[in-house]
């Protein structure tokens, strides 16, 4: 048996109730992992709230760091008694203990503690992917700036971070002044109070009225129209998440209107789609925390019991960095 988090219908944090549930031996391509720290993210809000439908009854959870204790068939790059993390579908980290797919589970590093892998998988691979692959036609160079929405959040610290290793000039937006002096403090260039200041002028003002070649935006219908007046011609906006609510029906021909700009929704999921692609995010997320160019802040820890005050404190804005339920 193992203890896990499920809720039986989509709803608030008061949904989220403690269970025992069975756990079984690993299938052909699946490990059992024993957690040691679980991560949280707002995709776990969407999943409960029914943003994101499940099935009932479900374990929510994408990310978690632990210790492989069986192997199924066919998974040859783990073995029983491997460190090991993840950034992984289905939903389920919630959990001591559960049997999952092997494919975006990958060994870690023995100078990464349990607590930095569960904290950095699902935002790491998303900060990742954000920075290296989706990038405007024009493409990024060192020197350009880039606007990234919530950048005092646990994908917006790491972003900010590896945007300064690569040379880029960072603009992060966040909803306090403390949250803007955290991100400059990690590596963002400028930052901007979206409460006290319309971030579309001063992002026309930082960069001389250009306006900046990508917008990364988490927070989705509170942003959405001003992040594309910040756009410079062909600029791409890159949304990735709906904190604020989902994005409303827009007409193309603004885009035209705009500058020719270009839009993308992108998923984490899709970019690990494979055993390779998954491992060789990971390598880079590996190399770019060990030489300490990137450092993971774990700034709230709550207990797998409350996961409940959690989720209210990650909803209500009051959470900054990574959040971890610990066991």
């Amino acid at each position: 048996m193992s203890l896990a988090v499920q809720i039986r219908q989509h709803g608030g944090p008061e949904e989220l109730h403690l269970a025992d549930v069975t756990v079984g031996e690993p299938g052909p391509g699946e490990i059992r992992i024993r957690h040691h720290a679980i991560g949280l993210n707002y995709i776990d809000v969407y999943h409960r709230t029914g943003l994101y439908p499940l099935n009932m009854p479900a374990t929510i959870g994408m990310e978690a760091a632990g210790v492989v204790e069986a192997v199924g068939e066919g998974v040859t790059h783990l073995k029983v008694g491997d460190r090991a993390a993840y950034a992984s579908q289905p939903p389920g980290s919630y959990c001591e203990q559960r049997v999952m797919p092997a494919k975006c589970v990958c060994k870690l590093p023995d100078a990464i503690s349990f607590e930095t892998g569960a904290a950095m998988m699902l935002k790491g691979l998303t900060a990742q992917y954000l920075l290296k692959k989706t990038l405007p036609v024009q493409g990024l160079v060192a020197g350009d700036h880039v606007l990234f929405h919530a950048a005092a959040g646990g994908v917006g610290l790491i972003a900010s971070q590896w945007a300064q290793a690569l040379g880029l000039q960072l603009i992060g937006t966040a909803g306090t002044d403390a949250k803007c002096q955290l991100a400059l403090a990690n590596g963002a260039a400028h930052a901007i109070n979206y409460n006290t200041e319309d971030f579309a002028a001063r992002v026309k003002e930082i960069t001389g009225g250009q306006g900046v070649k990508v917008v990364y935006d988490s927070v989705g219908k509170d942003t959405w129209d001003k992040s594309l007046e910040c756009l410079r011609p062909f600029g791409l906006m890159a949304s990735f998440g709906n904190a604020s609510g989902p994005v409303p029906p827009f007409a193309p021909g603004s885009l035209g209107a705009k500058g020719s700009l270009y839009v993308t929704r992108q998923t984490l999921f899709t970019h690990i789609a494979t055993r390779e692609s998954t491992q060789a995010m990971a390598d880079d997320l590996y190399a770019v925390v060990a030489s300490g160019q990137v450092k993971i802040h774990i700034d709230q820890r709550y207990p797998l019991a409350e996961v409940q005050q959690a989720h209210r404190d990650l909803e209500g804005r009051k959470t900054t960095g990574c959040t971890i339920l610990t066991l």
